[in-house]
């Protein structure tokens, strides 16, 4: 048969192939080398991974200041043993408070209020290591503190030798008729995020508290609060 001849009666039996098929049709009229280069690869690709997150635990809030700090920072503390938060994960987020005694009556009376907040991420794949992802918690309980309501006198510190990172933002608001005076420290250690809120009012007539002063104090408590941390890591 004529070249031509033979490619028409090809290229015809191939058109009345159903479509599925087509591409096992093949437009000449030399015999497939069956070339392996050409087929596709079928190794699947790798599942991603991350590294391990550093710290794997978080110390009991309640027991992580000293005695003599709740004393100082906490004058006429209520329950030196402090108020735990309730957490459905004790290895991923724990708090606990403590307040001074609210004697309104009394003049010349101090209220102080402290509060520690931890929060411990594990590394997962597809999400990110922990400490990426507590890099990402950190940066978003700096943005809420910044957003107090009514806070007035706002202002940014950054606090070095706390941690990885730390930020302070101290500001004043009204409440209930007096003025109190507001710190809230972020601190990241790894994959772990600190967070301090330490406030403090004069109440019936007493002065009001130095802010540079509750700035210290709750400088001094974050890092026993981060140094805790990375003790109950062993």
């Amino acid at each position: 048969m004529h070249r031509s001849a033979k490619r028409l009666a090809s290229l015809l039996a191939c058109a009345a192939v159903p479509v599925m098929l087509v591409a096992g049709c093949s437009g000449s009229d030399s015999d497939s080398s069956g070339d392996s280069s050409d087929a596709p690869s079928k190794t699947g690709s790798a599942s991603p991974t991350v590294a391990p997150a550093k710290y794997k635990k978080l110390p009991a809030p309640c027991d992580v200041f000293a005695k003599d700090t709740i004393k100082k920072l906490t004058p006429k503390v209520k329950d030196a043993s402090g108020n735990q938060g309730t957490s459905s994960d004790n290895a991923a987020h724990g708090s606990c408070s403590w307040s001074s005694l609210d004697d309104k009556g009394v003049d010349g009376s101090q209220f102080r209020w402290l509060d520690v907040g931890y929060q411990r991420y594990d590394s997962e794949p597809g999400i990110g290591s922990g400490e990426e992802r507590a890099t990402e918690f950190y940066g978003k309980q700096v943005t809420a503190a910044k957003g107090a309501k009514g806070a007035k006198k706002l202002k940014t510190v950054k606090t070095s030798g706390i941690g990885d990172e730390a930020t302070a933002i101290t500001y004043d608001v009204k409440k209930d008729g007096n003025d109190f005076k507001n710190t809230t420290l972020v601190v990241r250690t790894a994959n772990i995020v600190v967070t301090i809120n330490y406030n403090g009012a004069g109440l019936a007539g007493a002065d009001d508290p130095k802010a540079d002063s509750l700035l210290k104090d709750a400088q001094a408590a974050a890092k026993e609060a981060a140094a805790a941390a990375t003790k109950a890591n062993g």
